[in-house]
């Protein structure tokens, strides 16, 4: 038997650029068949709705709701939710998991954390990292930068991102051996309504995020679920520049 996830998810509680209440997504992830979900609210580093001028407990207090909302909801017709965040650092940003708010708590030294820093922390709690689409391309960004060294894999399939942006994605992926999730990075519920959402496919029901945690680590291609991938007819030519910081880190 396998399980099917949804690994990048965004709240209009955690991410300011989110349209949907966390409630809103429980009963169409069930009806596809999903067996969970991952919410990732961009984090404080990012586009995040949380006052960054509250105490740190009370910021954390507020990100979690997104998560906890949709864990109570998903409770309600089985389907299972987790937590998780997308980190920004500049241009790029992260898919972390295997963490929770308890260790959100005691270190929020990950706010400013550095690429190597964030690798450090995160990995010596047992987390890990995804870079999430690489080379996508937006107004907002200044260059598309590279850490194959920092990441345990890169999304190589996200629903919001070109066919050729996820190709270049999947491409650089290949150079560097690192393996592929998809995810359907979803702000909107009408976008899964309208498109299939991407996901994982796991070989084993997760009890916690750390499960997935845990697969990623291994550095092994886990099987994705696209179903009918979107159409997704637009071609951006590649203008920004891509620098690749090749610095290695304590593989652990």
């Amino acid at each position: 038997m396998s399980y099917i996830y949804e690994t990048h998810l965004h709240t209009n509680v955690g991410s300011r650029c989110g349209k949907s209440a966390p409630e809103e997504y429980i009963r169409v992830y069930k009806d596809y068949g999903f067996t969970g979900i991952v919410v990732t609210d961009h984090f404080f580093n990012g586009n995040c709705a949380i006052d960054r001028h509250l105490p740190w407990k009370e910021q954390v207090s507020q990100y979690m709701q997104g998560y906890e909302r949709a864990k109570e909801e998903g409770g309600k017709v089985g389907l299972d939710v987790f937590f998780g965040w997308e980190a920004r650092l500049g241009n790029d940003e992260y898919l972390t998991y295997g963490l929770d708010g308890g260790w959100l708590l005691s270190h929020p030294e990950i706010v400013t954390a550095s690429h190597s820093e964030q690798w450090s922390l995160v990995h010596d709690a047992g987390g890990a990292l995804v870079q999430a689409h690489p080379y996508r391309e937006r107004d907002y960004e200044t260059a598309i930068d590279l850490y194959p060294y920092c990441v345990d894999a890169i999304e190589g399939y996200n629903l919001c991102d070109s066919q050729s942006e996820d190709e270049r994605s999947r491409a650089y992926g290949n150079r560097y051996h690192l393996p592929f999730t998809a995810g359907s990075d979803v702000h909107d519920v009408n976008l899964i309504k309208e498109h299939q959402p991407f996901g994982i496919v796991s070989p084993t029901r997760w009890n916690t995020i750390k499960d997935y945690a845990d697969l990623l680590r291994t550095h092994e291609q886990l099987e994705l679920h696209i179903p009918n991938e979107k159409e997704r007819t637009e071609t951006f030519t590649l203008s920004l520049p891509v620098v690749v910081h090749e610095e290695k880190v304590r593989r652990t």
